[in-house]
């Protein structure tokens, strides 16, 4: 199963029993906005509760540290997500906020048949799927029954390790500016890991706010990535949320899904360790 699906698809999959639809906005307004209209059947998540859970320090784990298992696992069971569940997230933001964070958790506890809307919110609509501000509850299930979070993900000290080993390669999605260290509006320092490469998230969509084609993503990482070994990949953003979006992007490509750095930049910047600035 492709791990994006188009909202022409999505349309036909409406009368599906086994269909759990996800709304995954975020921001401020993003619980009244679902409540006043979201898609047909679509179920909320709010990244903050149900996608991460409070550190007591960024220095710990980032603004966005992953929830316990045993947290996230009924959880699944209380949104109606099963085994045999062919689950389909959007957000609002092309993929690049909880909608990707959301797949990547679900891949990460063995959940193989889920999917996020191509282009989002918009798209869905656009496309013509039904919309409204009826509530909506799940048929919840049986915890989610996992043995943990099987997708590989990397320490800060993992890290530094790769930023400073020629044969790995750290991997920065946030937009340029950030960083370059010429602006940051969320975290307290500016910069970026030393060594760490750029390639903005932004780059895996079109004009038109869609996921390129799997060919050219391909193109567009083996370039990028050259000959580095996939286990030897880190990707990260500000707070382990968008950097998901490329590690989607990469399975849409059909390339080896690298190791995440859930801390990113929110906890490396809080750890007193080195920081860059520019392009370098």
């Amino acid at each position: 199963m492709t791990p994006i699906i188009k909202p022409q698809e999505l349309l036909s999959l409406r009368s599906s029993d086994d269909l759990v639809l996800i709304d995954a906005r975020t921001g401020p307004g993003a619980k009244e906005a679902y409540a006043a209209q979201h898609l047909e059947g679509a179920v909320y998540v709010d990244l903050e509760r149900d996608l991460a859970q409070k550190s007591a320090s960024p220095a710990e784990g980032g603004r966005h540290p992953l929830p316990p298992v045993a947290q996230f696992a009924p959880l699944l069971g209380k949104l109606g997500i099963g085994p045999k569940s062919h689950v389909v997230v959007y957000d609002d933001k092309g993929g690049a906020n909880p909608a990707a964070r959301l797949w990547w958790m679900l891949r990460a506890v063995g959940h193989q048949r889920v999917q996020v809307v191509d282009g989002g919110y918009q798209a869905a609509l656009a496309a013509g799927y039904p919309a409204n501000g009826e509530g909506v509850t799940p048929r919840a299930t049986e915890p989610y029954r996992t043995n943990g979070w099987s997708l590989p993900t990397a320490s800060v000290a993992e890290v530094e390790k790769a930023a400073a080993d020629k044969d790995s390669l750290v991997i920065d999605v946030r937009d340029a500016v950030r960083y370059r260290g010429e602006q940051e509006p969320i975290d307290k320092i500016a910069g970026h890991i030393p060594g760490a490469v750029n390639l903005p998230f932004s780059n895996n969509l079109d004009a038109q706010g869609g996921f390129k084609s799997p060919e050219e993503l391909r193109r567009q990482y083996t370039d990028a990535l050259g000959n580095t070994r996939p286990d030897h990949i880190i990707v990260h953003c500000g707070s382990g949320v968008t950097a998901c979006h490329t590690l989607l992007a990469m399975d849409y490509a059909g390339l080896p899904i690298p190791k995440l750095y859930v801390g990113s930049w929110s906890e490396w910047s809080n750890s007193g360790r080195a920081v860059a600035t520019g392009t370098e």
